[in-house]
């Protein structure tokens, strides 16, 4: 059975749903402009099924891209800003309405109105999504009740538009990152919904619905708009599979418990219930306690121009610069060892002539002449001309440099590293800088982090990332449990199964 004529019997007769041939689906295509590949068509297939209910069901599809939406249903409307992808959704599907052009400015001012919507909004990073695209998308949200901030991603700005275009009673399914998981940004989203609609239904997927990319998708369906929810209904699956309606929900989340226990996030519910309940009792216990109460965790430095600034001892005895304006610092997590940064592992770093030392010069007062020579060297010239440099007074002089008590990687692809800094070295932003609020707590900080307790904490407040990777912000890293004590066989038993849990659905074997 050929795609085409599979996608004609969707849209004939909406109520014999079967699952497509497989092996006439076609390799996704290139990737998308402005972030987003091509949907395959048997989740296109399933997607389309759920949204649509009747023949003259009018489908929105908000970033029709080729029109593989659009092109399952006659009554259906795109909008493409992309004017190669619009004309390929014109030659696709003939009888759809497709509109070229930005969403957000089209959803702003339009009078139409769907009883259903599906598709795979764009996902574009906060970093360029931006411009009057994003004023125009953060201004109708706000407008309609949803607040996000200047760090969201473009995919949930348009869900909260196109849910505004719904009639009374509509619905919609699309596919979505996984971040929409754990994500800040997708809280306001999620809260939308839950004002808005009878039914929210989060689909995580652990198997990669696009496994030529690394980032992870779930899917998301929402029936009848205008009504209310008060809890959210999550079915985990394995893989994805084609099915004409959404699965059995396996847990309603309770929308207090979601925002009140689990800070606004849904990916602690993909561990099994012992293992959450054990979380949340042990959280609670004197023993235990947050790693921002007894330190404080921040970035390092930046230079601006590492290269420049990071010298190596064969180059820093060849440019006569004393070692008075040299400080040892550590560029990247790659370099740290299990436990301890120690002076032995910095004197193999000079004696390999690695660039571990970090041009360290003051804001005021005068520099020698050999240091003077290398600020006004080639080198110098084009280092003092990148972006960070020249908006800093002095140029040269880098700013927050500061020797933590411990190192704590950013990134990780098992649990972050916790080092203690006994060689006294500085570290860049690409690491977190530990210092302890009070040096007595040092023993304490070691202990708890050893703990299965800070293991199973670190998968809850950091964040996956594509490839497998977890990652921790200086907040999210404040916020990791510790626990001073010993667990009992249950409640460690329950704790290893929740880190075993989170790390297979970041593709991480324990």
């Amino acid at each position: 059975m050929s795609r085409k004529r599979t996608f004609r019997n969707l849209s004939l007769d909406l109520f014999e749903f079967s699952e497509p041939d497989l092996s006439t689906i076609s390799t996704p295509r290139s990737q998308k402009s402005r972030g987003g590949y091509y949907t395959p068509d048997s989740v296109v297939a399933a997607l389309t099924s759920w949204a649509i209910r009747r023949r003259t069901d009018r489908l929105l599809d908000p970033a029709c891209g080729d029109g593989r939406f659009i092109a399952t249903h006659r009554p259906s409307v795109g909008i493409e800003d992309e004017p190669s992808a619009a004309r390929e959704a014109m030659s696709r599907a003939p009888w759809a309405l497709v509109h070229k052009g930005d969403f957000f400015s089209w959803a702003a001012n339009t009078k139409e109105r769907f009883q259903c919507a599906a598709g795979n909004p764009p996902f574009i990073r906060y970093q360029t999504f931006s411009g009057s695209v994003r004023e125009t998308a953060l201004t109708l949200c706000s407008r309609l009740g949803a607040d996000f901030s200047g760090l969201t991603s473009s995919w949930a700005p348009f869900l909260v538009a196109t849910a505004h275009l719904l009639m009374p009673g509509g619905r919609m399914a699309f596919v979505v990152p996984a971040e929409i998981g754990h994500a800040p940004y997708s809280a306001p989203l999620i809260e939308y919904l839950l004002s808005r609609f009878e039914k929210v239904h989060v689909v995580p997927v652990a198997e990669r619905i696009f496994p030529q990319i690394s980032e992870d998708c779930w899917l998301l369906y929402a029936d009848g708009f205008g009504g209310r929810s008060t809890a959210i209904h999550l079915s985990a699956l394995d893989r994805f599979e084609f099915a004409p309606g959404p699965p059995a929900a396996a847990q309603f989340v309770g929308a207090d418990e979601w925002r009140n226990e689990w800070n606004r996030r849904l990916r602690p519910f993909l561990m099994a219930s012992p293992s959450r309940e054990a979380y949340q009792r042990l959280t609670k216990e004197p023993a235990s306690f947050r790693l921002r109460t007894i330190a404080r965790v921040g970035i390092g430095y930046v230079t601006g121009a590492n290269d420049f600034f990071h010298l190596r001892p064969s180059q820093a005895e060849q440019r006569d610069i004393g070692s008075e304006f040299l400080l040892p610092s550590v560029r990247n997590g790659r370099a740290l060892p299990e436990e301890a940064l120690t002076e032995a592992l910095v004197a193999a770093w000079r004696k390999g002539d690695e660039p571990v030392l970090l041009l360290r010069l003051p804001r005021e007062g005068g520099l020698p002449v050999a240091v003077r020579r290398y600020l006004e060297s080639d080198a110098g010239r084009k280092a003092s001309a990148s972006y960070k440099c020249r908006n800093r007074t002095p140029w040269y002089s880098v700013p927050d440099v500061n020797v933590p008590d411990y190192f704590l990687s950013y990134m990780s692809s098992s649990k972050p590293n916790l080092v203690q800094n006994l060689a006294q070295c500085s570290c860049t932003n690409s690491i977190h800088a530990v210092r302890l609020r009070r040096r007595s707590d040092g023993s304490l900080l070691r202990q708890g982090w050893r703990g299965p307790l800070a293991e199973l904490s670190c998968e809850i407040e950091g964040h996956p990332l594509g490839g497998g990777m977890l990652k921790l912000e200086p907040g999210e890293a404040g916020n990791i449990v510790l626990h001073r004590g010993l667990l009992t066989p249950d409640d460690s038993a329950a704790v290893h199964l929740g880190v075993r849990d989170l790390r297979r659905w970041r593709h991480i074997a324990t």
